[in-house]
């Protein structure tokens, strides 16, 4: 007797932003599982898939971010149960799908007696099954390593650089807000050759012992009478981004723009946003963007396509990296 199996793409959601998760399986035609989760009175979250999963391609997807009540930590174990619940139900394949990573900024020991909570989460998500991670754009390339598998590193670049090919004049200047930020500048000028981009950045300090807090102190690169774009991985608090942008039109800039993968905008972010000189802020929906955070210049673009595919490629068994022709892993 012969017998053909069949493969089967599984696609779940936690609660922590369901409307990409939703777009993502519009993307590969499919519907979103159903995950059934119950929270109990103290808190406490329970899975229970409404369909079979024994031998599926199983990816949760969840962004790893504080809404509706619920913390960052909580989306977190929220996505890790629901690993955990696939895989002692038989999954074949469980891979976590964060388009934003949780706790990338402690990804090494900047002072003394401070943990790795970067490795730490990435452990965690071993442990409760997983054999794959997919993110995009994360802090630093070096989380890559920090889990024990298969990590495809995606990037939101195509999406921005369409925008500014799209909406910008001609002649931009590409802007790293910091040190740590220049390569990732220079191959997105470089990519809008065309448009006779051209690159500048920022040198910044952040005072030692503080955290959110970061002031400018020059522009290398001539930015007179020119478009400044400032791109970077995530806007948090907006200091990082705003403290840029001051120094950029002392120097002579027309116009500023902020553009960043992961619009994380917490604590004063939205006041500093309303007040600063930027006149656009794009970002991308890694993130879900409530109601109370969505101002006249911000602009929300999607990445759900990129996902998808990246998505269909792994469970395809196919190149990931041809996808950004091998870009997303510099």
């Amino acid at each position: 007797m012969e017998k053909v199996t069949t493969k089967r793409l599984a696609l779940y959601s936690g609660r922590t932003h369901p409307q990409l998760a939703t777009e993502v399986a519009g993307h590969l035609n499919l519907d979103l599982g159903n995950p059934n989760l119950v929270e109990f009175a103290n808190g406490e979250v329970r899975p229970r898939f409404g369909e079979s999963v024994r031998g599926s391609d199983v990816f949760v997807i969840q962004s790893h971010y504080g809404i509706d009540g619920r913390s960052v930590n909580d989306s977190i174990m929220e996505q890790l149960v629901m690993c955990d619940a696939a895989y002692r139900a038989s999954a074949k394949r469980i891979t976590a799908v964060c388009p934003f990573y949780g706790y990338a900024r402690q990804d090494r020991k900047a002072e003394g007696r401070e943990p790795i909570t970067a490795r730490l989460v990435a452990d965690m998500f071993k442990v409760a099954g997983a054999k794959r991670m997919i993110s995009i754009d994360l802090h630093s390339g070096q989380i890559q390593g920090f889990f024990d598998g298969p990590v495809d590193h995606l990037t939101a670049t195509p999406v921005l650089e369409k925008y500014i090919r799209e909406r910008a004049p001609h002649e931009p200047v590409i802007v790293s807000p910091d040190a740590g930020r220049i390569k990732v500048a220079q191959r997105m000028a470089q990519h809008l050759g065309d448009c006779d981009a051209s690159l500048a950045f920022v040198y910044k300090r952040r005072p030692k012992g503080m955290t959110n807090t970061a002031e400018a102190m020059e522009v290398i690169g001539d930015v007179a009478g020119r478009l400044c774009i400032l791109t970077d991985d995530m806007i948090d608090t907006g200091g990082t981004i705003i403290s840029a942008a001051e120094i950029l039109l002392e120097r002579g800039a027309s116009e500023v723009w902020a553009m960043a993968t992961h619009g994380v905008l917490s604590g004063p972010a939205i006041d500093r946003l309303k007040n600063a000189p930027i006149a656009r802020v794009v970002l991308t929906n890694t993130l879900p963007l409530p109601p109370e955070k969505q101002l006249p210049n911000i602009e929300v673009l999607s990445v759900a396509e990129i996902i998808a595919e990246a998505l269909s490629a792994v469970f395809d068994d196919t190149s990931v990296s041809e996808i950004f022709d091998g870009e997303n892993l510099a």
